[in-house]
Formats: structure tokens, sequence, C-alpha cells
């Protein structure tokens, strides 16, 4: 008997962003699949795919927003769903990864969440992982199969290209995102700075902005960040940056997490223009008309058809989509 064997895409996604989801998929030109994702009395999450997933590249899109915890038991259950289901391979598609600012130890006695997470994708039996800019490139070792990292790099590139001019320079919020900004900076022929900032010691979300390094002065700055939680990274960076003499501030973040008075502290702020990605859905209620949100879909579709198709995730970035 001889059996020539086919290969199939199936996507599904979690609660936390069907709108995305749905744009991967037209993209793809799939159909979106049903999990029938349903909420029992106890709080407890049901899942059943609503077709055969037997032999399948399946892929699991969800992204870990708020509520977090269950944005990533949302996603467990559907990866065990579709294991048992005899799925052939499956990738959890995490355009945002939760947990991943503890991914070391900054104090004692404290856990490493994010390789926590990992482990539990591994025992649900994801197969590999795709990403969208991780807080820390150091994630990627969390996990013992494949890791794709992509980055919304280009997106921003080609936004801020249209808001093009004279004497830009690129700056980091700290110096952990020197490198990203360096890149932003060679694509935007752009100069470089970085704000020195320092955690209070003890105090989660509270950040004091202290020196800049770099010529700023009566230049638009742009601020490029991998999330925005309560903005008080940012606001603190965009404060120091003007009355350092900048004369316009702007901001870049792939993941707008926009937690407790964000948008207030944003909508104070001296920035201009926040850009953020769909890698998460906007919180409930007014936003700031300084807000403007870019997808990352096409991104999203080219790096899963790569993975379906057995082709290079890299070559789409150019090799430049390691953090």
């Amino acid at each position: 008997m001889e059996l020539i064997s086919r290969k199939w895409l199936q996507l599904y996604s979690g609660r936390c962003n069907p709108a995305l989801a749905k744009e991967v998929t037209g993209q793809l030109g799939v159909e979106l699949g049903e999990a029938n994702l349903i909420d029992f009395a106890n709080g407890e999450i049901g899942c059943r795919l609503d077709s055969s997933v037997r032999g399948a590249d399946v892929f699991i899109l969800q992204s870990h927003g708020r509520p977090v915890n269950d944005s990533i038991m949302e996603q467990l259950i559907m990866i065990d769903a579709a294991k048992r289901a005899s799925a052939k391979r499956i990738t959890a598609v995490c355009p945002c990864y939760g947990y991943a600012r503890q991914d070391r130890k900054t104090e004692g006695r404290e856990p490493i969440t994010a390789k926590l997470l990992a482990d539990l994708l591994a025992a649900a039996d994801a197969d590999r992982i795709i990403s969208v800019d991780l807080h820390a490139g150091q994630i990627q070792g969390f996990f013992d199969g494949p890791v794709d990292h992509l980055t919304a790099m280009p997106v921003f590139v080609d936004w801020l290209r249209a808001r093009a001019c004279d004497g830009l320079v690129v700056v980091a919020p700290d110096a952990g995102r020197v490198k990203a900004a360096e890149r932003f900076a060679q694509h935007l022929k752009a100069d470089l700075a970085f704000v020195h900032k320092r955690h209070r010691f003890g105090v989660a979300n509270v950040v004091e902005a202290r020196a800049v390094v770099g010529e700023i002065q009566g230049r638009t700055c742009v601020v490029v960040d991998d999330m925005i939680d309560t903005a008080g990274t940012l606001c603190a960076a965009a404060e120091i940056l003007k009355t350092h003499g900048a004369a316009k501030v702007l901001a870049v973040a792939t993941h707008g997490v926009l937690s407790g008075h964000a948008l207030e502290r944003l909508e104070s702020s001296p920035i201009s223009t926040v850009a953020i990605t769909d890698t998460l859905p906007l919180p409930d209620g007014p936003v700031t008309s300084k807000l403007r949100v870019l997808s990352v879909a096409t991104i999203l579709a080219k790096a899963i058809r790569a993975v379906f198709e057995d082709s290079s995730v890299s070559e789409i970035f150019g090799g430049e989509n390691q953090p």
C-alpha cells in the first residue's frame, strides 16, 4: 500500500484578540477555526475544536493579554485539545508573550516565570513557538524546541519614514533597548541616544529618568520600546528629553499593555504621538487621541506561511529579527 501524504494548515484563536486572528487568516486565505471556548460556572475553561485536525499543521494564536492567566490557560487548553485530536504539528503563536519581564532573578527568592511559562507550553505539547518582540532575547533559550522570533520594526520604520524629518534621533529609554534602537537608527539614517534610568529598589512600576546620553537639542526624538505598561518609563523619558531641549517627542512600542492610568499619563505627557501594534487589544473605554495602532497581521501571516512551508522565517526580516 502506498500513501501520498498531504499537508494542510488550520488556525485557531483564543478570545484575547480575535480581530488580529481574523486579519491573519484573511491574509493567509484560510478559514479561522472555531475553538468553542466556554466558561463553566466555577471559572474553568472548556474547549472543543470544530473540525478534525488529524494530521494537520495547527497554529494556536493567542496573545497573553488581560486577563493574562486566563489567556494563557485558554492557549494551553487549545493546544492540549489539538494534541489529543492527533494534530501532526502544533505551533503556539503568542504575539505578546506573557510574563516576559520575569526572565531573571533581580532579588533573592524570586521566580523566573518566563521560563515557567515556556515549560507549560512544552508540557501542553507545543512543537514550536512564534512570538513578536520578546522582552529579552534569552527567553528563546527557555524552550527546547524551535522559537521563531518576529519583530515589528518594519511596521514602525515604514510609519516613521512617512513622518520623516531632518535631524531625527532614535532614543532608547534604557540601556537594555540600545541594540534595538540602533537598528531603528540605521534604517532611518538617524542619530542614536539613550536615557539613563533606574528602578526604585523594591518598588514595582516606578522608574526615575536621570540623564540623556546623546545630542538631542532642538531635534525630533523617537523613543523605541518593546511595551508600554503603566507608561512610567516612556513618560519619564519624554520629560527628560524635553528638559534637555528636544523639539518634539514621538514614541513607538510593540505591545500596548496600557495598565492602570497609562492612557491618562500619555495624554498629559510631552509626547505628541504614540504608535503601538495590535498584538494586544486596546483596553475598554476612551483612549488618548495621541495613540496610533498599526497592524502586525502581515508579519504574522508571513511567518505562519513560512513555518507551514518549512521555509526561512529570518529571510522575511533580512536576518534582523533577533532581539
